[in-house]
């Protein structure tokens, strides 16, 4: 072919185009036939992030959804409406669902109390699973959680927003390299003015301000991430101790959970104080790392404040994640579909710690005393 080339087209012309020819295998490989989307049900609509979710990644070539399961008739009939779902894809209940549709994956959007059952449905079936954060509304349920997923060989990862955060990424790494020296403290905020002053939507509301379907308030809802953070950047080490304190700024409001909420763990070189708040007049998700010979403040999603000891401060844009890392989609899909390494922040093993965390925090603030881990589980 080389030969028929340069006796119709010359040296420099044939080499353009059999060049363009080498690009063909490789832009064949991009296609999507040689990637194929995984296969989803969306489980659940109480959950308000799924309206985000579906706006964005409804026609993401990662994923083909091919089912969507809520008990709730009006919230099914809604959601089929807005975003154009066929009735054929609709369901009511998860094990007829699976039973009829045979998706690869589910991704979880119910009350955090019924992550365990849909959890131990779906490892039965050797369907994976991602739930939005936290894992459980107890230790209890989180170890549950893992013999259901150890058995039925399924993967179960925990979404979080901030663990497609730039600026953590960066932060873990300069935390790791010797950059600031061993960890000493670190400083975890999150929160925002309230979910019904934001405006959840009336489902969403309901069970968030239930201490049964959400574990707590603020404390579960914005602790787990301080404690999934502070798990990942002491390399899944596990604190010796849990102390909380817990608040009802606004009873009228929140009347059967806490609105308001500080954790503080000790580790035997370090400590973080975990700052949870339905009660902050701006949003708020970023964190502070103090190791022994500087310290690394986040901001926002992508930037990062770095200060050496008798160094001025520095302000750094964080370099972008590297794929399937970046995408909470792509990283699912590479996860299941791949074989790629699981994530810490995401995974079980992390977030069961997390739970130990967040129910020690429940009791501790109860009780008006420390809790002191046991030493294995």
């Amino acid at each position: 072919m080389s030969r028929f080339l340069r006796n119709h087209f010359g040296n420099t012309a044939t080499s353009v185009l059999l060049g363009l020819c080498s690009l063909i295998p490789m832009a064949y490989a991009l296609t999507p036939q040689s990637h194929p989307p995984l296969r989803v049900a969306i489980v659940g609509l109480v959950h308000g992030h799924v309206h985000g979710f579906l706006a964005q990644y409804q026609h993401s070539p990662e994923i083909e959804i091919v089912a969507v399961m809520e008990p709730d008739a009006q919230l099914r009939s809604a959601a089929a409406t807005r975003y154009g779902f066929p009735p054929s894809q609709m369901f009511s209940d998860l094990e007829e669902m699976i039973a009829k549709v045979h998706p690869q994956a589910v991704l979880v959007y119910t009350n955090t109390y019924d992550h365990r059952r849909v959890v131990e449905l779906c490892a039965r079936r050797g369907v994976y699973v991602m739930m939005e954060k936290p894992l459980a509304v107890s230790f209890e349920d989180a170890l549950a959680i893992q013999k259901a997923a150890q058995a039925g060989k399924i993967r179960v990862l925990v979404n979080y927003e901030t663990s497609w955060y730039r600026s953590n990424h960066a932060a873990y790494e300069l935390a790791h390299d010797g950059s600031v020296g061993e960890i000493r403290k670190v400083v975890v905020h999150d929160g925002h003015k309230g979910p019904k002053e934001i405006g959840v939507e009336p489902e969403f509301l309901a069970w968030l301000t239930d201490p049964r379907l959400n574990g707590a308030g603020a404390l579960f809802d914005f602790g787990c991430y301080g404690a999934d953070l502070m798990t990942w950047l002491m390399g899944g080490q596990r604190p010796q101790t849990v102390t909380a304190v817990t608040q009802q700024i606004k009873p009228d409001i929140y009347p059967r959970v806490d609105d308001e909420a500080t954790i503080i763990l000790t580790y035997p070189k370090a400590q973080a104080m975990i700052q949870a708040s339905w009660n902050w007049p701006i949003d708020r998700k970023d964190m502070e790392v103090y190791g022994q010979t500087g310290q690394l403040i986040t901001v926002k999603r992508d930037n990062l404040r770095v200060q050496r000891a008798g160094q001025n401060e520095e302000q750094l844009a964080a370099k972008p994640i590297s794929a399937p890392y970046d995408d909470e989609l792509a990283y699912f899909r590479a996860v299941i579909l791949d074989g790629a390494k699981e994530d810490e922040l995401s995974s079980l093993e992390t977030n069961v710690t997390v739970t130990e965390i967040l129910d020690a925090a429940r009791r501790s603030a109860s009780e008006g005393k420390t809790i002191l881990l046991p030493r294995s589980r």
